[in-house]
């Protein structure tokens, strides 16, 4: 089953011109960055503030900033 998977798939022609294979796309790219990216980086940040409020100090990149 996984050889199905693997192996490279003959290459697709319209009238005698072969169609370039599909590949990842820059918008393709921006959405995963915001389905994945994002969430990520406001955990973080949420984290870094409670971290900031509970102990007093500041930790992380957020301090910089300040």
């Amino acid at each position: 089953m996984l050889k199905k998977f693997l192996e490279k798939r003959r290459a697709q022609t319209v009238m005698g011109h072969k169609l370039k294979e599909a590949g990842p796309t820059w918008l393709a790219g921006f959405w995963a960055m915001v389905y994945f990216g994002l969430p990520f980086f406001l955990f973080t940040v949420l984290l870094d503030v409670a971290i900031e409020w509970f102990s007093g100090k500041c930790y992380g990149l957020w301090c910089y900033f300040q």
